[in-house]
This record gives structure tokens, sequence and C-alpha cells, in this order.
């Protein structure tokens, strides 16, 4: 998975992209179309910001997180996107499901 990682107000280390590739890599055990992630890390004062743009068959879906440090901030950013792609993916299972019901039935019958 190439990801796009931007840095705002902030350079990028090395070991903060590697940081970033391995959890991002954990979306994809859930689901395996994961395309175009987008990741801005941002400090402000004290605060330290992640945010990702990550696209599902189409979707879009978007989380941020705030938190003390860089690392936390991506921890609980990669959380977030975790319980999205979860959801995501049990929505669309679920209807397939439900329109494969109706076709069995009149197999059936």
């Amino acid at each position: 998975m190439h990801i796009n990682l931007t840095g705002h107000h902030m350079d990028i280390t090395d070991s903060l992209r590697d940081y970033v590739t391995e959890k991002m890599l954990r979306l994809e055990r859930h689901f395996d179309h994961v395309t175009k992630p987008h990741v801005i890390l941002s400090v402000e004062k004290q605060r330290h910001r992640a945010e990702a743009t990550i696209q599902l068959n189409g979707s879009q879906i978007f989380a941020d997180s705030t938190q003390e440090t860089m690392y936390a901030a991506i921890d609980a950013l990669v959380d977030k996107l975790d319980r999205q792609v979860k959801k995501y993916k049990e929505k669309h299972t679920e209807e397939r499901h439900r329109a494969e019901k109706p076709a069995r039935a009149a197999i059936e019958e």
C-alpha cells in the first residue's frame, strides 16, 4: 500500500513514516480494497494531530485524532479508521447476503 504522507508545520522523519506505514497496514487485515490513503500530520503548540482519508470501493472514510504525542495521535487515528472499516465491511456483507436470500428462495421454489 502506497501511503501519501504529508507534514504540516513539521518534518516527516523516517521513523514516523515507518510507524504510520506499519499501523496503516493493519487496516488491510480487515478489508483488502483500501486505496489511496492520505495521512496528514501536524503540530500546533502542544497539540499533535493526525488525520487520514482513505478510499474503499468508491467510498471515503475520514478520521482525525489530537493527542499529546504524535505516536499516540497516530495510534488513536488508526483505531478510529479500523472501527470504521469494520463497520463498512459488515454493512456491505449484510447487504450482499440480503440480496442473495431472495435469489435462493426463488431457486428453491
